[in-house]
């Protein structure tokens, strides 16, 4: 299969596959929107309903991805939308997931060259020229090949860009700093922001072309971020570590008043890691003064300034124990936080990659009786609304469960 040519599953159920056929039109949430806007005029296209296990195929796209080609479509529920028209007469694949799953073949993200391949020896082409001409150009594997060989996962996920899982919990924890073929930041560079947090940020709480501003950047991560997923990005930094980062004190940012989207912040837990040299960086002052905060709270009232109304901001922030001494950090930071914007929640990040993640400093902790950092706060704030919303009584029905029950036979 030739670079240009790629294929694309899209997910139904049993509710919204009528409206996907009889429109001839598929979409999906905002979640997926970048796998969206990567399909181009002219790609393959399938169609699975996770209900009844079924593929439909094989269509093709009559547009590229966009947003609300038609925004009543599903009730507005699914707006980064393709046109999509059958070539030939839709065909159906009965037990489609055990079949994608023996053929090596991810549904859940846009399939490689030899994914494609594999998946579109299920179909007939005998009604298509379009195909005949595809399978001699592509030189598709016969579907003894496919069933002669059993395709793992494992090697089905290493032909594709891997991207972060989308998190649900308020837990998240991540192996390592950096995802996918391309550098995201400098994993070298002290205090480096792991870029799935500001991948799952932004997936949440931005659209593409959307303005995120990161006013501590550091080595880059919310740059790199940001750039791969379409979304437009200004990072500043109190001395700055390459070119598209311009230099800037976080006290005073030089935009207008309600201008960004979004802002993301990993800023200094205190004085614990040497950032850089600059005689103002915030991180050489002691978390274990007022000075740390109010310096901190005029960051804060600078982001409350530029960031638009309802738009949400993203803080990161460890506590510190030193020299026996606690310092309730996090806390600290989002007392200040609050005096400004409203809670969305609040994620704890696992702490990975750190210098006292050796057996020595565990061995250490048991004997002398302390607590290593073993997380970070994410702090997800929101900007309130110019228009005070209307406070409505919140009727919430609890799940109670009787605790004197008669246990049954079976239990």
């Amino acid at each position: 299969m030739t670079e240009t040519t790629r294929a694309h599953i899209f997910v139904c159920t049993n509710k919204t596959e009528p409206e996907c056929l009889n429109r001839k039109l598929f979409g999906t949430s905002k979640f997926y929107a970048s796998d969206v806007l990567e399909v181009k005029s002219g790609d393959l296209l399938f169609l699975l309903n996770v209900n009844s296990d079924v593929l439909y195929g094989i269509f093709r796209a009559k547009s590229d991805g966009r947003q609300n080609i038609v925004p009543e479509a599903w009730k507005g529920k699914y707006p980064y939308q393709v046109e999509v028209e059958p070539i030939g007469d839709v065909q159906a694949v009965k037990d489609a997931k055990k079949a994608l799953q023996k053929s090596g073949v991810e549904w859940h993200k846009p399939l490689s060259a030899s994914m494609a391949e594999r998946l579109l020896t299920f179909f007939s082409y005998e009604g298509s020229e379009y195909l005949k001409e595809a399978k001699e150009k592509w030189g598709l594997l016969t579907p003894q090949k496919v069933n002669n060989k059993q395709f793992s996962f494992a090697e089905a996920v290493s032909e594709l860009e891997e991207k972060p899982p989308f998190e649900a919990t308020t837990l998240w924890d991540y192996p390592r700093q950096r995802y996918g073929k391309i550098p995201k930041g400098n994993n070298k560079y002290p205090g480096v922001t792991p870029a799935f947090i500001i991948w799952n940020m932004i997936q949440r709480y931005t659209e593409p072309g959307d303005l995120v501003l990161d006013p501590m950047c550091g080595s880059g991560t919310t740059a790199d971020v940001c750039k791969e997923e379409s979304r437009e990005v200004i990072c500043y930094d109190i001395s700055p570590t390459r070119p598209d980062i311009v230099q800037n004190d976080s006290r005073k940012i030089p935009l207008p008043d309600n201008h960004v989207d979004m802002i993301f912040i990993d800023s200094p837990y205190g004085d614990n890691i040497r950032y850089n040299e600059h005689p103002d960086c915030i991180g050489k002052i002691s978390s274990e003064t007022e000075t740390f905060y109010e310096e901190l709270e005029k960051v804060m009232s600078e982001c409350f300034r530029v960031l638009k109304p309802g738009k949400v901001i993203g803080w990161l922030i460890g506590d510190q124990w030193v020299k026996k001494k606690f310092t309730p950090v996090g806390f600290n930071v989002y007392q200040s936080l609050s005096r400004h914007f409203d809670t969305v929640d609040i994620i704890c990040v696992v702490r990975r990659g750190q210098a006292s993640h050796t057996g020595l400093w565990y061995n250490r902790a048991r004997r002398f009786n302390f607590f290593l950092r073993g997380f970070k706060y994410l702090f997800i704030m929101r900007k309130p609304s110019q228009q005070p919303e209307k406070q409505e009584k919140r009727n919430i029905k609890w799940a109670f469960y009787d605790r004197n029950r008669t246990k049954t036979k079976s239990s």
